[in-house]
Parts: C-alpha cells; sequence; structure tokens
C-alpha cells in the first residue's frame, strides 16, 4: 500500500486533473491488485471501480502478451454515455477515468497519460521509501550507561 504522504500526492494529482478536463466525471488511482491508491469519484462506489479495473488489467495484459504487443499502456471502453479510461502508472498503480460522451478523446489520453506518469513517479517513490529498511537504533557504548543526574545535596 502507498503511505499517508504519497496518497495525498496522489489525491492532488487528481483534483488538478479533473480541473483541467471539465468532462471528466470521475478519476481514480489504485494498485494493480484494486486497493483505492486515491479517489475523486462523486456518486460513485470507488472501491467497486478499483476491483473491476484489477480484473481488467488483468486481462489486458494477457491479451497484449498473447499478442506480442509489449506490456500494457492504456485500455479504452466506451459506453453508451461515455468512456472509461485505464492507464498504466508506474510499476504498481493504474489510473482510471470516467468521461462523459462529449468529451474529446484525443484530450483524455493527452491529459490521462501525464497525469498517469505523474502518478505513476509518486506511488513508485512512496513504495521505494516504504520498502527501504530502518536502520536498527544504536546500540550504547560497551560498558558505559547514561549518566544520570544527582541530586543536590547541599
Amino acid at each position: 500500500m502507498v503511505p499517508e504522504a504519497g496518497m495525498q500526492d496522489v489525491l492532488a494529482e487528481l483534483q488538478r486533473l479533473r480541473a483541467r478536463v471539465p468532462l471528466l466525471t470521475g478519476a481514480l488511482a489504485a494498485s494493480t491488485d484494486g486497493l483505492i491508491v486515491a479517489q475523486d469519484t462523486p456518486g460513485i462506489e470507488a472501491e467497486g471501480i478499483a476491483a473491476l479495473t484489477a480484473a481488467a488489467l488483468g486481462v489486458a495484459i494477457r491479451m497484449t502478451d498473447a499478442t506480442g504487443r509489449g506490456g500494457f499502456r492504456e485500455l479504452l471502453i466506451r459506453g453508451g454515455d461515455g468512456y472509461i479510461a485505464t492507464y498504466a502508472a508506474g510499476s504498481a498503480a493504474v489510473l482510471t477515468l470516467l468521461a462523459e460522451d462529449r468529451i474529446n478523446v484525443g484530450r483524455l489520453h493527452l491529459e490521462g497519460r501525464r497525469s498517469s506518469a505523474r502518478i505513476g513517479e509518486f506511488v513508485d517513490a512512496a513504495q521505494e521509501r516504504a520498502d527501504r529498511p530502518v536502520p536498527p537504533p544504536r546500540p550504547a557504548q560497551s560498558g558505559t550507561l547514561p549518566r544520570r543526574p544527582t541530586p543536590d545535596t547541599t
């Protein structure tokens, strides 16, 4: 999971993205196993979308492998009332965007790719910091104890 500091950076990026692209109705960053990293999805159950994103990601990865198209980059789904776009975001996360049917798909891709790159950097850096081992406490010098203050007897 991503440490809290990393999640705040990701949430800020999602909010900036939604401000830049008004026809987005939701934005969600999730781990590749379907856990929410951060979300800005008013009126939508984000946990379910994150889980479905992980399932779709699994199929998309198998498709790119089976067809020799290289590693997964993005997935676009068009429904009757809009789009769902999912982008790889670093080594351990994905960005899923929900958009109205009227959106310019080129702009959706442009902004989605830029944001997914930034989110990937945040998530990967936070994960690296979390995985870094914590150094053990330094032992006291052998044979010496810390000095205790002595009571004043005068």
